[in-house]
């Protein structure tokens, strides 16, 4: 499979897509020469616009706010599809595009954001929201308009704006980079190896998935990258002890001072001034780090209150997360084994889930063929939510294997998505979903329906071989499933808080946390399953060891997301940290919460783009949160039964349909009709409370 082809396209002589109403109707048609000026073109007019619409007399949501909507439509979906192209089929001449329309989308946000203006103008219709007659949610959305001119700078003298501008602006630059470096090493590091020999305890999925990739690069034999479904089948299956601590070793040391690259991507520094500038921030605007200006936009109500909810998860799960890995250690000592290394974990797991339950990832790959399970997916949504889907193929794609699908409700159209589910090169890792338009009522007569990306990064098909996945990717995929109808399926007109939008960070993960738990429910694991060869769905036998082994060392897994999450909110609690200082900080929370240490070696924070490239800064607490109200969400389900339309109707009303449109929390009382309860997740989990 070859990246992008904008070479190609260079020499076409169209108009320029990213001005047309519809850019992603042209995406494959979409250069990097174009960004920057068609970026610049919008926001130059619709800078002069704006100073038009606050000039007017009499203002209204009408004349203003759904006049900026208007405006703000138009600029995110010039600049989604450059976006997420650069995510997906990145090159150099992309990257520089895109890093130069950034700055001017940042200093563009920042004026709006000091905009005395349309400050005055928004509290004007805040504080007349009784005599506009507005509703609910019109008033919701100027409420939290307020925090995002206080947390902009509004209030600030002139020379602190400037500053806050310059602030903003770096960051933009340093987040960018950070993401740059991570994808450049992955790339960096591969390893080829001419006989299957080599790879002695993979399974014959796993090995035609890396022959599969030595012929995607023009060679012959085994291609080992350090692309997700490349390290965990190594991780996972390799016998051989020394081949899996070469390839952990480039991995945890990627975009780091050490490893194989010997600091050529070393996001070292962009972390020391990533956080710097974030402090600097936040003094600016009055709070005393970013953990406490990150936490005003969201649920949770303070650092400490994070922090304490945090431990309380840890006291909860520490100690049979020790247990667990002590059964781990004696496990392998019957082996030979005599000191566990990081690099033996996931590989003798394995061997011990094998042991006590007699079912494996690999073992069941050949019943999740990835059309059924998307099938599958698909008819569990329509029961639940009454849509239906159907896939279009004259659609324009970035990439041969991306899929575009439509869903309906009552024969109507309303809303799209992009499915783009394999992993290659130039294209970020993980799983996401995001954006290109959101639900809009434009007018009376017209309203905009949502449309989403979809990604993730398994393994490709082969010659031989249909795609198929493990268990896991099956539970990423319904995750990211789960923010897609979360987009997709708002009844919210307002743009500003239809789908995603306006959703506070600690609370967007429900949705799609929630959809995971369908994975491991019976009635619909025989709806996703059938073997690629004999169309027999996930015998009896297998279906209940999966469901038994669902909690095979969940005290170790989630011992480790609080460690991730710890870590998050302490340094952006501290002082401006050195690098050094950073690696002290995971390393003191390690010693506190960790049940296994990594060795000295590991850099998984010069990795770590959900805080330091992504949206996550002083928020990752969020999946563990999320996961909370999902867990006490899908009890409904286990209480009302997990196919009841009933339930589902209650979700799609209370949770999917309004957005961003409300308080997440009155919105999850209003489905569950109480606050939530840690105690589901701790079950869910297995973990005795």
């Amino acid at each position: 499979m070859q990246p992008f082809n904008f070479k190609y396209y260079s020499n076409m002589t169209i108009t320029n897509p990213l001005l047309l109403q519809n850019p992603i109707e042209k995406i494959d048609q979409i250069v990097p020469s174009y960004v920057e000026p068609a970026i610049s073109q919008i926001l130059s007019e619709n800078l002069t616009e704006i100073e038009q619409i606050v000039k007017q007399p009499d203002l209204n949501w009408q004349n203003f706010m759904l006049a900026l909507e208007k405006l703000e439509n138009k600029l995110s979906k010039a600049w989604s599809p450059v976006s997420h192209l650069n995510s997906v089929c990145n090159s150099n001449e992309l990257r520089e595009a895109y890093d130069k329309a950034l700055g001017l989308l940042t200093d563009y946000s920042t004026k709006l954001g000091q905009h005395k203006g349309l400050y005055k103008a928004t509290k004007g219709l805040y504080d007349s929201r009784s005599e506009l007659q507005l509703t609910d949610v019109q008033a919701h959305i100027l409420k939290d308009s307020l925090l995002g001119y206080k947390l902009s700078g509004i209030d600030l003298e002139p020379e602190a704006q400037k500053e806050y501008a310059e602030i903003q602006n770096r960051l933009a630059q340093l987040t960018s980079k950070f993401e740059q470096n991570l994808m450049d090493a992955t790339m960096s590091w591969k390893k080829l190896l001419d006989k299957p020999e080599a790879l002695s305890g993979l399974p014959e999925t796993e090995l035609s998935m890396l022959a599969a990739s030595a012929e995607a690069q023009g060679k012959k034999g085994y291609l080992i990258t350090l692309e997700i479904p490349s390290y965990i089948a190594i991780m996972t299956y390799a016998d051989d002890r020394e081949l899996r601590e070469e390839v952990y070793s480039a991995y945890v040391t990627r975009a780091s001072e050490t490893g194989p690259d010997n600091g050529k991507f070393d996001n070292s520094e962009v972390m020391v001034e990533l956080l710097a500038l974030k402090k600097a921030k936040a003094k600016l605007l009055g709070f005393k780090n970013y953990a406490e200006l990150s936490l005003e936009s969201k649920m949770a109500e303070s650092p400490e209150k994070v922090v304490a909810f945090l431990e309380q998860l840890n006291s909860a799960a520490h100690s049979q997360a020790v247990r667990e890995l002590e059964e781990l250690k004696a496990f392998t000592k019957k082996l030979g084994l005599d000191e566990l290394k990081s690099w033996d974990v996931a590989y003798y797991s394995e061997k011990l889930k094998q042991q006590n339950y007699q079912i494996s990832q690999s073992e069941i790959r050949p019943y999740f063929l990835v059309d059924k399970v998307i099938q599958g997916l698909f008819e569990l949504t329509e029961h639940h939510f009454n849509v239906s889907f159907r896939q279009t193929e004259q659609v324009a794609v970035w990439h041969q294997d991306v899929k575009h699908f439509q869903l309906l409700r009552n024969d109507q159209v309303i809303a799209e998505f992009y499915l783009d589910l394999y992993a290659r090169p130039h294209k970020r890792g993980g799983a996401w979903m995001n954006d290109y338009q959101g639900r809009f009522k434009i007018d009376d007569t017209l309203t905009q329906i949502p449309i989403a990306y979809l990604t993730c990064n398994f393994a490709a098909p082969s010659k031989n071989k249909p795609a198929l996945l493990t268990h896991d990717e099956v539970v990423t995929l319904f995750h990211e499933f789960g923010h897609g109808i979360h987009h997709m399926l708002t009844q919210v007109d307002e743009l500003s808080a239809s789908g995603i939008a306006n959703v506070p960070w600690d609370a967007v993960e429900l949705p799609s946390q929630f959809m995971e738990n369908f994975c491991y429910q019976p009635d619909v694991i025989n709806r996703l399953s059938q073997h690629y060869e004999t169309g027999e769905p996930l015998p009896k036998d297998k279906l209940d060891k999966l469901i038994a082994a669902k909690n095979f060392q969940s005290a170790m897994m989630m011992a480790r997301q609080i460690e991730f999450s710890l870590f998050d909110m302490k340094i952006h609690l501290s002082e401006p940290l050195s690098s050094g200082q950073i690696q002290q900080v995971i390393d003191d929370i390690r010693q506190q919460v960790a049940v296994m240490q990594p060795p000295e070696f590991n850099r998984f924070q010069h990795s770590f783009s959900h805080i330091f490239a992504g949206g996550y800064s002083a928020g990752y607490y969020s999946y563990k949160w999320a996961e909370v109200l999902s867990a006490d969400a899908f009890s409904l389900f286990e209480e009302e039964g997990v196919m009841n339309k009933a339930a589902g109707e209650k979700f799609l009303k209370n949770i999917l349909e309004k957005g961003g449109s409300a308080e997440p929390m009155d919105l999850f009382v209003a489905f569950r009709g109480r606050e939530p309860s840690i105690e589901p997740l701790l079950r869910h989990s297995g973990i005795q409370s």
